[in-house]
């Protein structure tokens, strides 16, 4: 379930990095570290986009000039999003970076229909290669035009689904077709006006920080029905529960939702 939590913003005009999802990791981790349910310490089933609101742009960052900033959050265990919801909504205030935010209310996105063939857009950077300490493969390009790209998401993705122990070892095996391929025309046009849709993001594991090259790109995946919507709920590739690999679907609506409830499970 994906879920919009919204905030307050008490000090218009204050900045985060234009990449801050490790930001946003660590009070995630802060949030569960303090909690009243270690069961939940470790858990890492989730997924969360950038903190979206009205923004300008500068040499330090994005500027947040709107009354409210709202982040999705994704995640297919429904006691863990309640519990992690009732965190979030019973803190005073929350510091991202320079921004001071006051929990308000959450908002159920709207389901969306997902079959074997799905277009997708980036919410946030999709990682193909696993940081390690000492090693900078993380950072090493990968055409996403390449048979390579889409082998590496299959590996993490079904190692993903596996953990979950929602599968059967028969239907993992069913799930042997998984074909990503990138918008050719996008990344032509990206590459045509010196844009880049890949870069290298800063990430924190452990208190130690790594750099892992990260992918931003409209594509159509080809997989099975169960896999793709895995991938919507839980995001694609490495580092999903530091707020990488959040998609969305292409023509998506995003306007029309549920009504919002103000949720408070304390």
């Amino acid at each position: 379930m994906r879920t919009r939590i919204i905030f307050s913003l008490k000090n218009r005009g204050a900045y985060v990095p234009f990449h801050h999802q490790y930001l946003l990791a660590q009070v995630i981790k802060g949030l569960l570290m303090f909690g009243p349910q270690k069961e939940f310490l470790d858990f890492n089933q989730y997924n969360f986009s950038g903190l979206k609101g009205q923004t300008k742009v500068s040499r330090k960052g994005l500027h947040y000039f709107s009354a409210k900033v709202t982040l999705v959050f994704s995640c297919s265990d429904q006691r863990f999003l309640e519990y992690f919801l009732a965190r979030v909504l019973e803190q005073k205030e929350i510091i991202v970076g320079n921004l001071h935010l006051i929990p308000e209310s959450t908002e159920v996105e709207e389901p969306v229909k997902i079959t074997d063939e799905s277009r997708f857009l980036c919410i946030s950077p999709i990682v193909v290669i696993p940081a390690a300490f000492n090693d900078d493969s993380s950072k090493k390009f990968v055409s996403p035009e390449s048979d390579e790209f889409s082998d590496l998401l299959y590996e993490s993705t079904l190692g993903r689904m596996e953990a979950t122990g929602k599968y059967t070892a028969e239907q993992l095996t069913s799930f042997y077709k998984f074909q990503l391929v990138a918008d050719h025309e996008y990344i032509q046009r990206i590459q045509a006006s010196h844009k880049k849709f890949a870069r290298i993001y800063p990430l924190f594991d452990n208190d130690v920080k790594f750099e892992v090259r990260g992918y931003t790109f409209p594509f159509i995946l080809y997989a099975a029905r169960e896999v793709q919507e895995f991938i919507y709920e839980n995001g694609l590739g490495y580092f999903t529960h530091k707020g990488f690999g959040m998609l969305d679907v292409a023509n998506n609506d995003s306007i029309q939702r549920t009504p919002q409830h103000d949720v408070n499970y304390a």
